[in-house]
């Protein structure tokens, strides 16, 4: 059931509850949704500078690497002792032999950038000299230093003085055996001159890409943290597919240290830059800004939560409340509803002494005088009942008498037999019947025993003679029923349906269910369509007094009629009797009286 279906129904119980709960829920979602309004630029500026501090931590330890770098091409370029060895053996013959002076100073350059390269993450130095000898903490076998040389980028170094060193952004690795699980690599690169500025050799320092990108795996799963150049070309992520291309959101995030939020397939993303002091390399933050203020928003949800449940809390109090308060009000309008139905004998026996009380006491007191009006009116109306059946069962009309005993005189005077005996006999079971008023109801078998006596007088008066056809089952002869109620309706078939012709009556009786199912039926001259309308209408019509025999002709020995047999047995059966007329011109007329077996509400 709807809110609406549920305002509008007639039980008070659930107005109640919805009008309470519509006044509790509309200023929570009222407060929640003026909070949210309020707070969600302040959510906004606290994601952006969480994702702030999150990428400054991780510029921190971006910056420590490339760092470890510069310092191994300082420490070559500044050591005093390395730059005299280094100096000494940039003017050696490569071809000349080696002593043990010379071994050892190889020694001592090669301990040194072991030594150097021990902090930090490993790297890869390469020391090259204009003779052509070089010293590296690798071996040989991996990578020949040599081939420096043919490097785009090595004449660049050419151009270098001082302390500048030339980034070389990310390659694919030149070591064979790291190639597998280190695919590329980022390396830096500062030429070596003497005191007269001329170069004599050259330090170029490696790392792997991989050494920057462990840390940018380590966030969460929908967050991407990048290292890209002054470009936007990737030079390091997380996923080796996406190096080298350039960052899909660069033209929007040109600008250095800021941060954005761009709305991409349907989803926002917080886009958070750090500018490295690096050769105008930048770090780039990219996670969905749903993600970004999810730990401001648990907050918001844990709260919403907490209202959800205490709502809850509350509503079952409440309903248990108003189930208490509204529960003589339940039993009441359960007890109107009996009573509607047809139940006086219900009372409500409310005892309290707040207004429902009251309603129920003067409700209680209100039925006791009903069902003494009730009961006042039922008695007025039975013996009125009972005069009105008297007087129409003692409607018999004289002229037939006069008829019938004209034609036993004449039978009599002309023939002496037994017939006019059984004609006599007829008479007087018929006029016994009629006499005796104090029988209101009689067996089936008897009313039948009736119809058959009248068929036969009648025959006895009309020139051609009626058949009278039975066909009953056994169980229907035990059936009670008011008298007279087949003669009226045979009497009508044989003066309107033959008139004085020749014709078949057909009484059927059968026990249903629920009904004794009457029906007789002529082949007489029949009704067209306008009169059998007229007389079905004058049936179904509710004020049944109204309803006169002559709308289906004047009759005979008995003017009680068709619409006298309706007013008995709806008198007698209730509401629940039923009468169907059929007719067709030249064919017949069929009438159905269909009886409760359980009598109904009866007219009072």
């Amino acid at each position: 059931m709807g809110i609406k279906a549920m305002l509008t129904s007639p039980t008070f119980r659930n107005k109640v509850i919805i009008s309470t709960v519509i006044c509790i829920i509309l200023p929570v979602i009222l407060t929640l949704s003026i909070y949210n309004y309020l707070t969600r630029d302040a959510i906004k500026e606290q994601a952006i500078q969480n994702a702030n501090n999150e990428l400054e931590l991780t510029e921190k330890y971006v910056s420590k690497l490339l760092d470890d770098m510069l310092y191994v091409l300082n420490f070559v370029q500044l050591d005093t002792k390395l730059n005299s060895i280094l100096k000494s053996k940039a003017q050696e013959d490569d071809n000349e032999e080696e002593n043990y002076e010379q071994f050892l100073e190889n020694q001592t350059v090669m301990d040194t950038i072991s030594d150097i390269t021990l902090l930090g993450k490993k790297s890869q130095v390469t020391i090259l000299l204009k003779n052509g000898k070089y010293y590296t903490n690798y071996s040989v076998s991996e990578y020949d230093p040599l081939l420096i040389y043919e490097e785009d980028w090595f004449e660049q170094l050419k151009t270098l003085h001082g302390y500048e060193s030339f980034w070389i952004e990310t390659n694919p690795t030149v070591f064979q055996s790291e190639k597998t699980y280190n695919p590329y690599q980022i390396s830096i690169a500062r030429p070596l001159r003497d005191q007269r500025s001329a170069i004599y050799g050259y330090v170029i320092v490696t790392i792997f890409e991989n050494k920057l990108s462990e840390v940018f795996e380590n966030r969460e799963a929908n967050e991407e943290i990048m290292l890209v150049n002054g470009d936007g070309v990737i030079l390091s992520h997380k996923n080796n597919n996406q190096i080298g291309q350039k960052f899909a959101y660069w033209e929007q995030n040109q600008k250095k240290n800021i941060s954005n939020i761009i709305r991409f397939i349907d989803q926002d993303y917080l886009i958070t830059t750090k500018e490295l002091i690096y050769n105008n390399w930048q770090l780039v933050s990219v996670v969905p800004y749903k993600q970004a203020v999810s730990t401001i928003n648990s907050i918001f949800s844990r709260v919403f939560f907490l209202l959800l449940i205490s709502f809850t809390i509350f509503f079952v109090i409440l309903a248990y409340l108003i189930n208490r308060i509204t529960k003589p009000l339940v039993h009441l309008g359960g007890v109107v509803e009996k009573v509607q139905k047809g139940n006086l004998a219900v009372r409500s026996r409310l005892h309290s002494s707040d207004e429902l009380g009251r309603f129920s006491k003067s409700f209680d007191h209100m039925l006791d005088r009903i069902n003494e009006m009730i009961k006042e009116v039922q008695e007025t109306q039975s013996r009125k009942r009972k005069a009105e059946l008297a007087m129409l069962q003692a409607q018999i009309n004289p002229h037939f008498l006069f008829n019938v005993l004209n034609s036993i005189r004449i039978k009599v005077f002309r023939n002496g037999d037994k017939e006019s005996a059984k004609m006599i006999s007829s008479l007087s079971k018929l006029l016994r019947m009629t006499i005796e008023s104090d029988k209101g109801n009689i067996t089936f078998a008897e009313e039948v025993d009736i119809v058959t006596d009248y068929i036969f007088l009648m025959n006895m008066r009309q020139k051609e003679s009626v058949t009278f056809v039975k066909n009953i089952s056994d169980e229907c002869y035990n059936q009670m029923i008011p008298r007279f109620v087949l003669q009226p309706i045979i009497e009508n078939s044989l003066i309107h349906g033959f008139n004085q012709s020749k014709g078949i009556i057909k009484l059927n009786a059968l026990m249903t269910k629920d009904n004794f199912i009457v029906e007789i039926e002529d082949n007489g001259i029949g009704m067209d369509s306008k009169k059998l309308e007229t007389l079905q209408s004058n049936l179904g019509n509710q004020n049944h007094l109204n309803i006169k025999g002559q709308s289906i002709g004047k009759t005979g020995f008995s003017s009680i009629g068709l619409s006298n047999v309706y007013e008995r047995l709806v008198m007698t059966f209730g509401n629940k009797f039923q009468i169907k007329v059929e007719s067709y011109v030249e064919k017949g007329t069929r009438v159905t009286l269909m009886i409760p077996m359980e009598r109904g509400d009866e007219d009072v």
